[in-house]
């Protein structure tokens, strides 16, 4: 293995086993972020989990560019809200 890959100081059954202690001291071993820094990170990760919608709960409306066959935007917008009682499939990737 490359000098320059980090490894683990741990195995995946070791952090698996650890508390969340144990495990935000793995992860300010191996960060190359500051521990006050990691602390912002993680309030503002726990910020957007309270807005993620629980499963079963109504997806949130959005609306989406329509594409045509060569996959270029065609100006038009499709939301979410207007396909309501209809089979949708959301793929998510990038197709610019």
């Amino acid at each position: 293995m490359p000098d320059n890959i980090p490894t683990s100081p741990v195995t995946l059954e070791q952090y698996r086993a650890m508390d969340m202690a144990a495990k935000r001291g793995v992860w300010l071993e191996i960060s190359d972020i500051s521990e006050a820094e990691f602390e912002t990170h993680i309030a503002t990760q726990m910020a957007r989990e309270a807005n993620v919608p629980k499963i079963g709960a109504l997806a949130p409306d959005f609306a989406a560019d329509v594409l045509d066959r060569e996959r270029q935007r065609t100006g038009e917008q499709v939301r979410l809200s207007d396909l309501r009682g209809k089979p949708v499939g959301i793929v998510f990737g990038s197709y610019t």
